[in-house]
């Protein structure tokens, strides 16, 4: 008889605490508790979540919920349980990244949902000191394909907040078809609640600011069951929802919204929260990435690379022009030369063969350029029609290593569709086994890829410095949009801006000092960065500024940030090995007062400081800071500085 009134009363026990998980809210907090997480069941029988940040409501409550073609996980949902808060902790490595060891710590509980056809559906939250991450779980095992047709997550800001966001390009639209690829310039401290320009809404990394709190949008574990989404155009109330991409944006006759079998996990939604020095130090876009697929990683070198095209274009794509690059980027230490379009016409492959064999005696590896093909777009440019299979891939990358070619740089892609994901790391994947680096351009934001594909070095994904090459109105506003680029698009992943001129460009007036885009080195991240300086362009520099170019890393152990503002400026030191390096920027209109505190320094280091003189030279002077030293610097618009310290 005890034995049957024990069971009754933990049957009731259990029934009361189902009852209050479906009446209170579940909370998941960050470790310091900084950051909270509501999660309700409202009156509608809708899911919703709101965020808080030192107490304060930063987004309102924001809708939950997956529409499946086979099942409504949006409306008549009911909350079943949810696990306790537990720790989750993670130590990884990194190559292409702000930090080359990443510790990750969060908060992180498990909500279980049914449907009115009681279907279940999981809601993973894991909230970490910089931010909220989230993901839907189904559970079970199906061989049958499900397909989402609409996810209804949202993010619904306070009234007041602004925004920094970047449209993007409606599919099929732009030079020869090829949008979207990301390259747009941002339109900087909006209203909330402002249409994009266009129906294919705004790109990630979306940035946010209400009340002295910034908040970065973005998504990661973009694996190969789903598409790459992005923000809708409208965002009635400042709620903004998740957008799908556009029909074209996928390969031809391939998937374009996301399906799977069961069980199935989507990509994490995140929202990096903080001070601007959290969301410039945060790792969250590879903490939620899916880790490293296991690989030889004895080819994977990050590195510096020579570049003819972005100076000399088309025309020069030639083997005495190939073979100077060589020669420079021995020159200057670097590790790589990239061969742009044409190469397969205008030197061929033997002469390539026999450019990478001369470049290997160098210590200089070769990169090759080519188009992605398929009838997504209708550039003319070759190498065309090379990758589409994994047959062709096998072909042509069996043939690239016997070649001696240490990567390839991918062109022209369409976009963000199941099919076209899929496509990007069909590459990754190949490329790998054949020890080849890759370098998607004219792409999507890899989302945290480089974690998992280490081979990925670098993704374009950025109004980049072409742009500045080709017409005047994009060289006038660089200066802010490399600072918004630094601050939004690089701020989880590598950028193949291809930064630093130093001299000059053809036909265009540069509005930045050479001192500013030095510091252009330091401050963005990509795991093979290609500088935009000409051989002959360095031969006017003093031999500091050579040396500095010579000897500034490609991969970093450790950032700090120091100051700055998103479009106005931009100050960092990163550390690589021993050595710490310290950049400023100031892209506004009037002199920027940077305070640099030193306190990064684990002892007094002497050094050399790298700007610009009231005449407009560059110069160079020796320079000693410890970690007691905070020090004003007054740079002038359009001006920087760059420091390194043994």
């Amino acid at each position: 008889m005890i034995k049957g009134m024990k069971f009754w009363v933990m049957m009731v026990c259990a029934v009361v605490a189902l009852q209050q998980i479906k009446a209170q809210p579940i909370v998941i907090e960050s470790p310091d508790k900084r950051i909270s997480v509501t999660v309700i069941v409202n009156a509608q029988q809708q899911l919703q979540y709101s965020v808080k940040y030192a107490g304060k409501t930063v987004l309102q409550p924001s809708a939950l919920g997956i529409i499946r073609e086979d099942a409504d996980f949006n409306t008549a949902v009911k909350l079943l349980s949810s696990t306790s808060q537990a720790a989750v902790k993670e130590r990884y490595n990194m190559l292409t990244a702000k930090k080359s060891q990443v510790d990750y710590t969060a908060g992180r509980r498990i909500l279980t949902v049914q449907n009115a056809k009681g279907e279940k559906m999981n809601i993973v939250f894991q909230v970490s000191n910089d931010g909220v991450a989230f993901r839907y779980e189904f559970p079970g095992s199906s061989a049958d394909i499900k397909k989402i047709m609409e996810e209804k997550t949202s993010f619904h800001f306070v009234e007041g907040t602004r925004a920094w966001l970047q449209p993007k390009t409606e599919a099929q639209s732009g030079w020869e078809h090829t949008n979207p690829s990301y390259e747009a310039h941002y339109m900087m401290d909006i209203k909330t609640g402002t249409p994009a320009p266009g129906k294919n809404g705004w790109v990630y990394p979306a940035m946010f600011y209400y009340d002295s709190t910034w908040m970065l949008i973005t998504e990661a574990a973009l694996g190969r069951t789903y598409c790459g989404t992005s923000l809708q155009q409208f965002s009635d109330s400042n709620e903004y929802k998740i957008n799908f991409p556009e029909d074209p944006e996928k390969y031809t006759n391939g998937i374009l919204f996301p399906q799977s079998t069961l069980p199935w996990q989507t990509p994490w939604r995140i929202i990096a929260i903080g001070s601007l020095k959290t969301i410039a130090e945060s790792t969250l876009g590879t903490d939620m990435a899916i880790p490293t697929k296991a690989t030889d990683m004895s080819f994977i070198k990050p590195g510096r690379a020579s570049w003819s095209w972005i100076n000399s274009k088309d025309n020069f794509i030639v083997y005495d022009e190939q073979k100077k690059y060589i020669d420079y980027a021995a020159d200057m230490h670097w590790e790589y030369c990239l061969i742009d379009v044409n190469w397969d016409t205008k030197i061929g492959y033997d002469k390539i063969k026999e450019l990478a064999a001369y470049a290997a005696t160098k210590n200089v590896g070769l990169l090759l350029w080519y188009n992605s093909a398929g009838d997504w777009n209708t550039v003319k440019y070759t190498p065309k029609g090379k990758l589409l299979t994994h047959e062709d891939r096998v072909k042509e990358f069996a043939l690239l290593q016997q070649m001696g070619i240490k990567g390839i740089k991918t062109d022209f892609f369409a976009g963000d569709g199941q099919s076209m994901i899929n496509y990007y790391q069909d590459i990754l994947e190949d490329a790998a086994q054949y020890h080849l680096l890759v370098n998607f351009h004219g792409a999507t934001l890899p989302r945290g890829w480089q974690r998992t594909y280490p081979n990925l070095m670098t993704t374009e994904a950025v109004y980049g410095y072409e742009m500045i090459t080709f017409n005047q109105k994009d060289a006038d506003v660089a200066p802010a949009h490399m600072v918004m680029s630094a601050f939004a698009r690089n701020a989880f992943d590598p950028m193949d801006f291809t930064p630093v001129n130093l001299y000059k460009i053809p036909r265009i007036n540069r509005k930045t000092t050479s001192a500013f885009e030095l510091a252009t080195s330091v401050i963005f991240l990509s795991g093979i960065q290609h500088f935009a300086e000409s051989p002959e362009g360095m031969a006017q520099m003093s031999a500091p500024v050579k040396k500095f170019m010579q000897d500034v890393p490609a991969n970093w152990d450790d950032v700090v940030f120091l100051d700055g503002y998103p479009g106005k400026s931009y100050a960092v030191a990163r550390r690589s090995g021993r050595k710490w390096y310290v950049a400023a920027v100031n892209a506004d209109t009037a002199v920027k007062q940077f305070i640099i505190n030193f306190s990064f320094l684990p002892s007094t280091r002497n050094g050399l400081m790298i700007y610009t003189k009231d005449d407009g030279q560059v110069s160079t002077a020796a320079y000693t800071a410890s970690g007691m030293l905070q020090t004003v610097f007054m740079i002038k618009p359009n001006d920087g500085i760059v420091m390194e310290f043994d």
